[in-house]
């Protein structure tokens, strides 16, 4: 793998030469696990579909990305979509 030089303050350099050594790690490691504890904003909206891709494969229900972000009780409104939507598909009303 390739490396790079990242410039930084004396006062930051050092204070990730002390967290690296007390993780036992070089500060090259230790800024690799920072970086990968950070997930980007794409990378944390491809978690977000294959999320609720994977809710609307296990409940069974098609729900769409706009009823995912009306709900600010997820779970919650999750279920109670999944358990509308089934009842609007045998035809009863709540």
């Amino acid at each position: 793998m390739a490396t790079t030089t990242i410039q930084v303050p004396r006062e930051t350099r050092d204070h990730l030469a002390e967290l690296a050594k007390e993780r036992g790690l070089s500060i090259g490691q230790l800024v690799e696990a920072l970086a990968a504890e950070q997930p980007t904003a794409a990378q944390r909206a491809e978690r977000l579909a294959a999320d609720r891709e994977a809710v609307r494969r296990v409940i069974g229900v098609g729900i769409s990305d706009e009823e995912f972000d009306q709900a600010p009780d997820v779970l919650g409104n999750i279920y109670k979509i999944a358990a509308d939507k089934a009842r609007m598909a045998r035809g009863t009303a709540a």
